[in-house]
């Protein structure tokens, strides 16, 4: 079995979150400051390049409104079907309403953002926050109006395809919902 393995750690002291470890069966499992890997597990290279070497690039304004940067960190290789990115959202910028065929893992590592489910409230998120979006649900995220807020993006592939994007979310929507 492919295992890819992400670890994140808080940027202020250096202090290991947590970590999420995926493989090829589609099966995820989360644990907090341990890896779950057992003596003889390997872990495989997702790639040849590095984090940082491939470019960034701004979100697009059919998918996000506002000022947004997305990192590519990873696809791993076949058979696995999961990739993921660091996004960074300025304040005030967020995605338009989306779904993920097969769901989505937000590990949130700077700043302090704001989730909303279709229909639900809009949720406050912070460095450390795990959020995972069931496959299929009507959901957006970024940043809160005065701040600023990062997140690494986990999705997994279906025929090629990891979102779905609907309607941008309109700023009564961003703005007047009640925070929980």
């Amino acid at each position: 079995m492919t295992r890819v393995l992400i670890r994140w750690m808080l940027a202020d002291s250096g202090s290991l979150v947590g970590e999420l470890a995926y493989g090829a069966d589609r099966g995820r499992s989360w644990r907090t400051g341990s890896s779950g890997l057992g003596i003889g597990d390997q872990i495989r290279k997702t790639s040849s390049e590095g984090i940082g070497t491939q470019p960034s690039v701004d979100g697009p304004p059919e998918w996000f409104t506002g000022a947004v940067r997305i990192d590519p960190l990873f696809q791993a290789p076949d058979p696995a079907l999961v990739q993921g990115a660091s996004v960074t959202f300025e304040p005030g910028a967020r995605t338009a309403w989306h779904t993920h065929p097969l769901g989505q893992t937000l590990i949130v590592t700077a700043g302090c953002g704001w989730v909303q489910r279709w229909g639900g409230r809009v949720e406050e998120i912070r460095p450390g926050d795990v959020i995972w979006f069931a496959p299929g649900e009507k959901h957006w995220h970024g940043a809160t109006p005065a701040t600023a807020m990062s997140h690494i993006a986990i999705q997994e592939k279906v025929e090629g395809k990891v979102v779905d994007w609907m309607e941008q979310v309109n700023d009564e929507q961003y703005q007047h919902q009640g925070v929980a």
